[in-house]
């Protein structure tokens, strides 16, 4: 039986109607090769019954339910991956949604472009929901790239051999997808693909973006960063001091700049490519 081309996981704890938002924009994607796994670690506010009961899940190609507790994020997105049987997998957040209904077949149609046959991630751009603009993803990644920051898990399409010998690191409680694509980058030596699509609806203000876990993440991606890069963490972390990053990186989440400093790099970004 040939393989399913997409599995898209969706993790929910207690979403309330930010679960329907994420599932309808799965379901009006105009490709259907696709699987739609929701991972709920034990939700009480009813919006997974409430789906089930109405015999929601039956309208996808294929779906999955997952109902059983977790310890985290990463260990409910672990316990997905356990069930995938796609080529490829993405994961969308409640709350996130896709940016338009053709988005997995652009998405399938500049993979099968490609013809890569090693294992490679597939990324795009986002419209970040919280800033009203779009928000560009670099074209190239190098190890300065990835130092900086690497595209959200909500953008990326990985082949799922990537996830063969292990998912994300739990210990990493708030960079474990960071951590995993660095994994892929160094370790597996998986290729990078950037695509000229916007992939998705992003939220924002999610479980990273939090004053307490904010301090959580420089922490985690000093130690991840040592763990990739050595010395040269270092160094790129100089760059960005010098560069001054914390000011660009403040106007870049401004209400009233976001606009505009994304604009210039998206800019930027296409000379580039």
């Amino acid at each position: 039986m040939q393989q399913t081309f997409f599995s898209i996981i969706v993790v929910s704890l207690n979403p309330g109607q930010r679960l329907k938002k994420t599932l309808d924009s799965i379901k009006r994607q105009s490709f259907t090769d696709y699987e739609v796994i929701v991972k709920d670690g034990g939700s009480k506010d009813g919006s997974l019954q409430t789906l089930q009961e109405e015999g929601y899940f039956d309208d996808f190609p294929k779906s999955l339910v997952i109902e059983k507790s977790d310890q985290s994020i990463y260990d409910a997105m672990n316990q997905a991956l356990a069930e995938i049987s796609g080529k490829y997998v993405q994961f969308l957040n409640c709350g996130d949604s896709f940016y338009g209904n053709d988005v997995l077949s652009s998405v399938f149609t500049f993979i099968k472009e490609q013809k890569e046959e090693t294992p490679a991630i597939y990324y795009g751009s986002q419209y970040n929901e919280k800033q009203s603009c779009i928000v560009a993803s670099a074209p190239q990644m190098n190890d300065f790239v990835c130092y900086r920051n690497v595209p959200c898990h909500q953008v990326c399409f990985y082949d799922s051999r990537l996830f063969a010998k292990r998912g994300y690191l739990t210990e990493y409680t708030v960079r474990a997808d960071y951590e995993h694509f660095l994994y892929c980058f160094y370790e597996e030596k998986a290729k990078t693909f950037c695509m000229p699509h916007v992939i998705c609806f992003y939220e924002g203000g999610g479980y990273s973006e939090t004053a307490k876990n904010r301090k959580i993440s420089a922490r985690q991606h000093r130690e991840i960063t040592k763990k990739y890069m050595g010395s040269k963490a270092l160094c790129y972390r100089l760059i960005m001091l010098l560069t001054l990053a914390p000011l660009r990186t403040k106007l870049s989440q401004s209400k009233y700049f976001s606009h505009f400093y994304n604009a210039i790099k998206t800019t930027i970004y296409k000379k580039r490519r």
